[in-house]
């Protein structure tokens, strides 16, 4: 499967139409969030899905158990090849939520987020670096039933290490030399593969290129030369 997954997050139709068009046969499938999810809910996600990509619905749900899986069971006719809820909802609503999931859904748990740095998780209560909380909620998704986790490069290897069958996926990835924009703990495509990585979602760095088309197949081509050369 193509790993890299384009991060569609825009409130704007016709641009996300333009995105999926784009995106068809060129990467593995698409990634919509909240902002698009507010703007167009499931008759957007439709209309994206026409382009045949699989949709990764990235709505990051988190609330009581009863309520994530009704959200889950609402969103379960949209046919999701990714979900994602948060690992710190905890174990019970992490088991409702894979429990109403249809059995083609991934279910996957955020655990940090990459725009988070230590500093960030202090003014919140969490004690220890990103890689201990990830490392903690990792290990609660896990035992809990579900998929897998999202979170960032700087992390993958060491979660790989205890959960080598999980579904790792990796945002805040941004090919050599591109503006990190408000990410904190980033990687190239190429290392979040190399770490375990077995999806990496890109936006800004394709969505935000006079041609997408070609950054989506500049970025693919980068990804199969290093294959080749660890090979």
């Amino acid at each position: 499967m193509n790993p890299i997954f384009v991060a569609i997050d825009t409130p704007n139709l016709g641009r996300a139409v333009a995105l999926a068009e784009a995106a068809r046969g060129r990467v593995g499938g698409v990634k919509l969030g909240l902002e698009f999810f507010s703007a167009h809910g499931p008759e957007g996600v439709r209309r994206i899905a026409e382009f045949g990509l699989p949709v990764f619905l990235d709505l990051k749900l988190h609330d009581i158990p009863n309520t994530v899986a009704k959200a889950v069971e609402a969103l379960a006719p949209l046919k999701p090849a990714i979900l994602t809820v948060h690992a710190a909802g905890g174990r019970a609503m992490l088991r409702a939520a894979k429990e109403a999931a249809p059995a083609e859904t991934k279910v996957v748990a955020v655990t940090v987020l990459t725009s988070l740095d230590q500093s960030d998780l202090e003014e919140v209560g969490v004690q220890g670096s990103p890689a201990d909380q990830v490392a903690r909620l990792a290990s609660l998704a896990r035992d809990s039933g579900i998929d897998g986790i999202v979170c960032s490069g700087a992390e993958v290897t060491q979660t790989k290490s205890f959960w080598p069958d999980g579904f790792f996926v990796v945002p805040g990835v941004r090919p050599a030399g591109a503006d990190v924009g408000d990410q904190k703990r980033v990687v190239t495509p190429a290392e979040a593969l190399q770490r375990g990585a077995s999806v990496v979602v890109i936006g800004r760095a394709i969505t935000d290129a006079a041609d997408p088309a070609a950054a989506m197949m500049d970025i693919a081509a980068s990804l199969e030369q290093t294959a080749a050369h660890t090979r």
